[in-house]
């Protein structure tokens, strides 16, 4: 049986060959060649490493299999993070945001919110991560505040899967579905 596994964080191409659920060879990128685990997997990594036809294919894997990979991985991610209101300002009541972040693997999500670029740590409250049930994590965060005329109120979210955070700026004209 053959597996393989991508890491988009850091970019490794991990080939593994497994036998009764046993690593007996494996190809990491990072090495750039096998590396047998067994006595059949060392002599199998020995007869692979020295045809040069079987190692540039393997090593040319981060770039075709990974990166490719990792640029849809990306793409799908730039829809799951929402901004909407949550309360509107009347009286004496503030107006809260909500920023929702949702289809994250692995946990580890940082949502935080800043006002005309500078990161607001008052009026915060979020929740804790939560498992959807289908190994992907949401949170959701909530920003209580007052509405000043030209103000920018943005929500960051960042996540070991992402190369930068997404950064979603809060237009009260713009309809909720937007």
């Amino acid at each position: 049986m053959k597996s393989s596994y991508i890491s988009v964080i850091d970019m490794v191409f991990v080939d593994n060959y497994i036998f009764n659920k046993d690593v007996y060879i494996q190809f990491n990128s990072t090495v750039g060649e096998y590396v047998g685990y067994t006595a059949h997997g060392v002599y199998n990594a020995d007869l692979w490493n020295k045809d040069t036809n079987i190692l540039q294919q393997e090593r040319a894997e981060v770039d075709r299999y990974c990166k490719h990979n990792a640029e849809l991985y990306q793409s799908i991610l730039i829809s799951p993070v929402k901004l909407s209101s949550v309360t509107q300002a009347g009286g004496r009541h503030p107006a809260v945001l909500m920023c929702s972040a949702y289809r994250f693997y692995p946990h580890g999500i940082k949502v935080s919110w800043m006002r005309d670029g500078a990161v607001v740590k008052t009026d915060v409250t979020s929740t804790e991560e939560m498992p959807n049930g289908d190994w992907y994590y949401q949170i959701h965060s909530h920003l209580e505040y007052t509405p000043k005329s030209g103000e920018k109120i943005s929500c960051a979210v960042d996540h070991a899967g992402l190369t930068k955070p997404i950064i979603i700026d809060w237009d009260p004209s713009l309809p909720e579905s937007e």
